[in-house]
């Protein structure tokens, strides 16, 4: 029997994990994911699980050959920029198959009062602006850009409780993990008078409906548009890629 092909996941979001456990069950095929370690106790895996980062695009390279890795899917979060990049320029120099999975962008609705933001510091400038009390749901790595706004309180939501202080000069956290339901999202904005929120246009189902509940509630929202990831081959479902990662690895 021939050695099976080995795959690296780049994961840390829901539709990695989906990827992962249809592939794992398939015969000739070999998963490695990788998580990038930013948060404790993941969810289990099924297949072989790395954590940390590759040191840029040649450390990925170098992990690439060493571990005769035969193809790659990013399947990252769509503002994991620096990774994707990596990835892109990994695969290039070590001529190995790459197909990122990116989900959909959501799309505004009826009843969605949206003001579009470019980056992290458009949407700090447009906040102090725009409200009062900021529901704030951009992750603890892109809180810097906030951090210079006076006049806004922000309620800020973080999957894991903070090392230190944030750098924002007004705020509140709180911990919470999706996915999270509206009625919940509502409840939130009530209870904390939020006059405005503050998103990453991630796409997916586990963290929309705080996009429901600003349209139910008439809520302004700061949309903060995705990088331009790299070019390459996508798809938007696990099951699409997972057909890809079939083909590439077990075509005759």
């Amino acid at each position: 029997m021939s050695e099976a092909k080995r795959i690296l996941i780049l994961g840390g979001t829901e539709e990695a994990a989906e990827l992962a456990r249809l592939l794992a069950g398939r015969d000739g095929i070999s998963v490695i994911t990788s998580l990038s370690g930013d948060t404790a106790n993941p969810a289990e895996l099924p297949g072989e699980v790395v954590t940390g980062g590759f040191g840029g695009s040649d450390g990925l390279a170098k992990y690439l050959r060493a571990a005769g890795i035969d193809a790659v899917i990013d399947a990252t979060h769509p503002f994991a920029l620096q990774i994707s990049q990596s990835a892109a320029g990994a695969c290039s120099a070590t001529g190995t198959p790459r197909l990122m999975l990116v989900r959909p962008e959501w799309q505004k609705q009826d009843g969605d009062w949206w003001h579009m933001a470019e980056n992290m510091d458009e949407a700090a400038r447009f906040s102090e602006k725009a409200g009062n009390r900021a529901l704030l749901t951009v992750g603890k790595k892109r809180l810097k850009a906030f951090e210079g706004v006076i006049g806004t309180h922000f309620l800020v939501r973080l999957m894991e409780f903070p090392e230190a202080d944030l750098p924002i000069y007004d705020y509140e956290a709180f911990i919470q993990r999706p996915p999270f339901t509206v009625e919940d999202e509502m409840k939130i904005m009530r209870d904390h008078e939020i006059d405005l929120l503050v998103a990453k246009n991630s796409g997916g189902k586990a963290t929309y409906a705080k996009i429901e509940a600003a349209r139910e509630m008439k809520i302004p929202v700061i949309m903060i548009k995705r990088p331009r990831l790299p070019e390459g081959e996508r798809v938007e479902t696990a099951a699409e890629a997972a057909e890809w990662a079939e083909k590439t690895l077990l075509a005759a």
